[in-house]
């Protein structure tokens, strides 16, 4: 493809820092919970030759495209604070999910219904203290019915209080890297300190998809029924669900306070992504339940238009090759295990450039997955991405001689940054 022989062509010299394009995905230290911001963002400014997004009715909202390594696409107010509402349970979900991975839970155990459970407020499940509830279940009934019972009842039961699970709540924020965010409770509702942002809630959403791919199912149902519970209260609040095909999560959120808030995905097909494109909306504070399902149609369907996505290497293809110095073999493949893919305005994909980075001199052993590098991926000076590449192969260190004979080749070859 003439796109991508003109991409690799490319390769320069860049910096050493690795910036990820989403940002704030780096393991944070454990904090106190964070104070709010004194004074909200600016809209995200749009760059010259660059799409610009439509209007959207909300305080705040962030489109990413998640195939292309979370690659912001639109933002308003992205960092400033918010009351998530219901949003709160992707939170209660992820570390119910993790403790179905660790095997600490299974989908078939049952948990009790405590008074407090059964006497939440708000949507509910409609679950009693006499019952025991089956876990699978009660994640239906948190995720499709947005049950503040059924969320209680999970939280009570892995973690033996409210108290505790919140601890677990604030905890996995802090390792994932949402800097600006504090919880109070499981299920939302409105209490001091329980604030979030657009972008975290986008950090939250990346991470749910990518960590737990087999439980985002629960997030496509439309419809579930507990037996026992009225009829009238089997609809998911999602209508997004019900308007465009293409969208399977992920979650609404309500409250007089927060006003009506949605986090949305939608996977499209698109030439030359074999998995399709996948985007993320995160929306905050519209008027009403139809606002919150139109405004972020609107900004999905925008970014499907406004954007292509536009594939430059495969999953496990070299984005360059790499001298290694006193190894079994004399290069090591950079690249990434995944596609990589960025966002591009439509029409601007042969504008892209490509710089690669790596320090040199490189000298075995390399381990496989090693980080050896940085891809920068630019359009008019503008940088749209900046991705890691790893070593695609192990190369272990070589015999005695080899060593020696590269230990004074070294002498006169000198170190630092190089392009490839």
């Amino acid at each position: 493809m003439p796109v991508l022989s003109s991409l690799r062509s490319r390769f320069v010299l860049v910096t050493a820092t690795l910036a990820l394009t989403f940002g704030g995905l780096a393991l944070a230290k454990k904090a106190p919970l964070p104070a709010p911001v004194a004074a909200p963002a600016a809209v995200a400014p749009v760059l010259p030759g660059f799409p610009v997004p439509p209007d959207v009715a909300a305080r705040a909202y962030l489109l990413l495209d998640v195939s292309a390594g979370n690659q912001v696409l639109a933002a308003k107010d992205m960092d400033t604070p918010m009351e998530p509402a219901s949003l709160t349970k992707l939170m209660t979900a992820y570390v119910v999910f993790d403790a179905l991975k660790q095997h600490r839970i299974t989908l078939d155990q049952t948990f009790g219904v405590s008074e407090k459970a059964w006497k939440m407020p708000g949507s509910r499940m409609f679950i009693t203290p006499k019952m025991q509830v089956r876990v699978e279940d009660l994640i239906r009934g948190m995720i499709v019915q947005s049950g503040n019972d059924a969320t209680m009842a999970l939280a009570e039961g892995l973690a033996g209080s409210e108290q505790g699970f919140v601890q677990k709540m604030n905890d996995t924020a802090r390792t994932l890297g949402m800097t600006h965010t504090g919880y109070r409770n499981p299920e939302g509702l409105t209490e001091p300190g329980h604030i979030t942002t657009a972008r975290d809630m986008a950090l939250l959403a990346t991470r749910l998809m990518a960590d737990f791919p087999e439980y985002i199912k629960y997030y496509a149902i439309k419809q579930w029924h507990y037996p026992g519970t009225p009829e009238s209260n089997q609809n998911n609040r999602n209508l997004l669900l019900f308007r465009d095909p293409t969208v399977d999560g992920l979650k609404t959120g309500h409250t007089d306070a927060a006003g009506y808030n949605l986090v949305a995905t939608a996977r499209r097909a698109f030439p030359n992504l074999p998995q399709g494109r996948r985007l993320l909306a995160v929306v905050f504070g519209t008027a009403s339940e139809n606002a919150r399902a139109n405004e972020t149609q609107k900004l999905l369907n925008w970014g499907y238009t406004a954007y292509d996505g536009v594939q430059l290497f495969g999953a496990d293809q070299p984005v360059a090759q790499a001298r290694v110095w006193k190894g079994a073999h004399s290069e090591v493949g950079l690249g990434r295990h995944q596609p990589i893919t960025v966002a591009v305005p439509a029409g601007k994909a042969r504008e892209l450039t490509t710089q690669v980075e790596r320090t040199d001199p490189l000298i075995a052993p390399i381990v496989r997955d090693q980080q050896v590098g940085t891809l920068r991926v630019q359009l008019g000076g503008q940088t749209l991405s900046t991705l890691a590449l790893q070593a695609l192969q192990d190369d272990p260190q070589a015999g005695f001689f080899r060593r020696l004979w590269d230990s004074l080749l070294l002498l006169f070859h000198g170190s630092g940054k190089k392009s490839t």
